[in-house]
């Protein structure tokens, strides 16, 4: 076995439990992720605006996709949901 073969059986475990607890905690993730962008937004008077909701909208699909892989139970796909479009403001 090779050594990425090898890590990969390691952090196995480690990959699910981090997809269990972003299915359990969706909510409170977008909630933090959309505050925090509202911080630094204020902070930052609006010059970075469509930066940081850029990056906000990446955040949040990347999170939908760690907590959805291998659980579409409806379709029977295990393929994760595709990557969620930019906000607009």
């Amino acid at each position: 076995m090779g050594l990425k073969d090898n890590l990969k059986a390691k952090l196995a475990p480690a990959k699910d439990k981090v997809s269990g607890l972003a299915q359990r905690h969706e909510g409170k993730i977008h909630h933090g992720l959309e505050k925090a962008a509202k911080v630094v937004d204020e902070k930052t008077k609006g010059k970075y605006s469509n930066k940081i909701h850029t990056g906000t909208g990446k955040a949040k699909g990347a999170m939908d996709r760690l907590a959805h892989k291998g659980n579409d139970t409806a379709t029977g796909s295990s393929t994760p949901p595709p990557d969620a479009p930019p906000p607009t403001t």
